[in-house]
């Protein structure tokens, strides 16, 4: 690549030295070929961390660090104390280790983040392209509220007599008892009291096409690794190229459209949440729309720019997740994740034991969950998710789609059925 080249050209011209990390992190900003920053405003924040892993791909030493292995998603013991969170809007975790049976104290940073905004007629587009299946949900939507009415027994007086209570009379009286005059029933509507958080896996792999066959004919090979999807996500974009297939990504962005009409319809309390990263100490944490925040244009438009990213370090984000469930009032608390595949990360997993570290540590991020009274339910696309989502939602409600096309429709179903 160019930047490999101006590598080298560096390096002939200081006598055989090697780029500092610095040099090619400035390299990597001011690059033509890859013109990051005119196109996606994160680039501030993510360059380190290219620099850093661009380095690797180029065979260059790195200096004080634990590692210079090959992939992305290497596991190591990870070295190394606590971490603090200096910085606004960053929050720091325990990691739960399953080989010590313990916890690593504050060892991951999840860094909070709003959602850019994108194009304003993504999600009005999304609703046409759907038409009569959006109407039908939001009127199974809108069908909910008067359903949620609840009997309620052993009254003095009310709508009508409970035909168990009374035989329950009649028995006390023949045996002697002594018996309970309160047998009237009458129904109360049950208010709503309802708060979801949506959680979206925006890994790198949530970038493959739905259909692999219309992704050859576009041409639109994306790399494997994350750090070389990202530099080539952001080459495509500003080329101004567009896709005539869809991605992962693509069907749980129309999903959040989808759901959006149908929720503001009855009224809950709902937030969305996508999250990414790489390494422990950047977990990336993006709102699309918080707990707390009401509908707006601007939501609609941080829809579009749901995107894929980098890594799936899922305990801190799911821990980041219940920490925003807590501080609601509702009654029913509920996280919903939605995900492509396993947790993986740097430092996180890899074939083997360590394989299960980031398993055990998503499944303990939600067992917490549990223990705080927010039910968790995963929807998973990944057709061979059986292996690690027994155990990683062994306490929890799971359930693998078949066909990514059924996604909006399926989880619209699901949330109906976990609410009522």
């Amino acid at each position: 690549t160019e930047l490999r080249m101006q590598q080298q050209d560096q390096m002939t011209d200081a006598e055989g030295e090697p780029l500092t990390q610095e040099q090619l992190q400035e390299l990597l900003e001011n690059s033509a070929e890859l013109d990051l920053q005119a196109v996606q405003g994160e680039i501030q924040e993510s360059s380190g961390m290219f620099a850093d892993n661009i380095m690797k791909e180029a065979g260059a030493d790195m200096p004080q660090s634990p590692e210079n292995s090959q992939g992305p998603f290497v596991h190591v013991d990870e070295e190394g104390g606590e971490l603090e969170s200096a910085e606004p809007e960053t929050f720091v975790y325990d990691e739960w280790d399953f080989r010590a049976d313990d916890y690593k104290p504050r060892w991951c940073v999840v860094k909070q983040k709003m959602m850019q905004e994108g194009d304003p007629t993504y999600f009005g587009a999304t609703l046409n392209e759907y038409g009569t299946l959006v109407t039908r949900i939001r009127r199974q939507f809108e069908m909910m509220v008067p359903e949620m009415m609840r009997k309620e027994r052993k009254l003095m007086d009310g709508e009508d007599i409970d035909i168990d209570d009374v035989i329950e009379n009649m028995v006390d009286i023949k045996t002697g008892a002594s018996p309970d005059e309160k047998f009237y029933w009458r129904r109360n509507k049950v208010q709503r009291d309802v708060a979801v958080a949506f959680l979206l896996d925006t890994s790198a792999s949530t970038a493959e096409a739905i259909d692999e066959g219309k992704k050859n004919q576009d041409d639109w090979d994306a790399p494997d690794d994350p750090v070389e999807y990202m530099v080539w996500l952001r080459t495509r974009r500003g080329e101004q190229m567009r896709r005539s297939y869809k991605r992962i990504i693509d069907m749980e962005k129309e999903s959040m459209v989808l759901l959006i009409n149908a929720l503001e319809a009855i009224g809950d309390t709902y937030g969305i949440y996508g999250f990414s990263g790489y390494g422990r100490e950047n977990v990336e944490y993006y709102t699309v729309k918080d707990l707390q925040e009401n509908f707006s244009d601007r939501v609609k438009k941080r829809i579009d720019r749901i995107a894929p990213l980098h890594a799936t370090r899922m305990g801190p984000a799911i821990r980041h997740t219940a920490y925003k469930l807590e501080q609601t009032d509702a009654r029913t608390k509920i996280l919903f994740m939605i995900s492509d595949g396993r947790p993986q990360d740097r430092g996180y997993s890899r074939e083997g034991v360590e394989k299960e570290y980031a398993v055990h540590d998503t499944k303990m991020a939600f067992d917490e969950a549990k223990k705080k009274g927010i039910n968790s339910f995963c929807l998973t696309v990944d057709k061979n998710g059986h292996d690690y989502l027994k155990t990683m939602c062994s306490d929890m409600g799971y359930e693998i789609l078949d066909d990514i096309n059924d996604l909006p429709e399926r989880l619209l179903v699901l949330y109906r059925r976990l609410t009522m």
